[in-house]
């Protein structure tokens, strides 16, 4: 079996920040939400691996390499244009070849993993399975109808009136049957060949569909509260070991799950966990967290942050209450007098001064 990882989207809801970087790669605890997503492949005893790329695509080659960090197998496939999940499997073809696969979406984080997944599709190896979940508005989504044996009888892409609450995950898995629906299709209203198009073509022509239900954690991290979200989740399972921290000074005090990287100094602060901390970053005279990571080579000061993430090479001073932001790389934050709570999203490069 091999894997597919999309990564050519664009990130049009995360923008500012993904003006400039691949929205793959925006971190959650430090790291980029697309290694999760490697590492749940290498899990499920998956090994060769193609990532679908577009714009950003040396961003995203720099960072994964050979995939060889990861266990994996990597090669590069470039989308030129972000014609619909269909159209991303129809240019790897020459890669996949006849070969079943496993296909997910590289900014959706899936918190169970994708192994038990995997291994019911090597026992049962229906035409394609898929992954869902009930939904509070389905309206969003890729909806699923099933039997009474959990078999997809009808595939809606956001339908007004749903027929179930069940949406589809980032997570398909087919065998080579999914090509022969991909050349039958049409492009959809909004120009793009979709995935769940090709699925209910298998389904009309009798090709046996099934699903699996899940009810632990997922999102898709298009957009800032879910990027924001996932960053709790994974914080929140943060296991660390205080001896084996950066330099914490005496007058500083952590307090709950909490990794200062090697590197990185802590000064007459508190730090409240869940958090993380980078290697070269400086926290002076702040209160970080919770649920707050803070990148590389950063400097706080003066500043209470929480649940929130801060990028590489940002600066924060003298400003008393940020949470629920999203600051992007080598931005500068600072404010001219206190004020009230703050919540920003600021692309790389940024220079803002709080006059509040």
């Amino acid at each position: 079996m091999k894997a597919l990882v999309l990564a050519a989207g664009t990130g049009s809801r995360l923008r500012p920040v993904t003006h400039t970087g691949a929205k793959q790669l925006v971190p959650v605890a430090n790291r980029p939400v697309l290694f999760y997503a490697l590492e749940a492949l290498a899990a499920a005893r998956i090994t060769e691996v193609g990532v679908v790329i577009g714009p950003r695509a040396d961003d995203i080659k720099e960072s994964v390499g050979d995939g060889s960090d990861f266990g994996l197998d990597v090669t590069y496939i470039c989308q030129e244009e972000p014609l619909g999940l269909a159209h991303a499997v129809l240019v790897s073809q020459e890669f996949l070849g006849d070969d079943d696969f496993l296909m997910y979406l590289g900014d959706n984080f899936v918190g169970e993993g994708v192994a038990h997944f995997a291994d019911e599709f090597r026992r049962q190896r229906p035409a394609a399975q898929i992954l869902l979940t009930p939904v509070a508005d389905p309206t969003s989504f890729g909806v699923a109808e099933l039997d009474a044996e959990g078999r997809v009888v009808s595939l809606e892409e956001k339908p007004r009136t749903p027929r179930s609450d069940l949406a589809v995950m980032g997570v398909y898995l087919f065998t080579s049957a999914i090509h022969d629906g991909i050349r039958e299709i049409k492009p959809s209203a909004r120009g793009e060949l979709e995935i769940t198009h090709a699925i209910q073509w298998l389904i009309e022509e009798g090709r046996d569909v099934r699903s699996t239900v899940s009810t632990g954690y997922w999102r898709d991290t298009g957009n800032v509260a879910d990027m924001l979200d996932v960053n709790r989740h994974v914080l929140d399972s943060l296991v660390t070991d205080h001896t084996a921290v950066g330099e914490v000074d005496e007058d500083s005090v952590l307090t709950g799950e909490v990794r200062v990287a090697p590197g990185a100094r802590v000064v007459r602060s508190r730090i409240v966990g869940p958090v993380v901390i980078g290697s070269g970053s400086v926290v002076v005279g702040s209160r970080i967290g919770p649920h707050t990571s803070i990148a590389e080579d950063c400097e706080i000061t003066g500043s209470d942050i929480e649940s929130s993430i801060v990028l590489l090479g940002s600066t924060v001073r003298d400003v008393p209450a940020i949470t629920a932001s999203l600051i992007g790389r080598h931005t500068s934050v600072r404010s001219a007098r206190a004020g009230g709570n703050h919540h920003l999203v600021l692309g790389d490069h940024t220079r803002i001064t709080l006059a509040s």
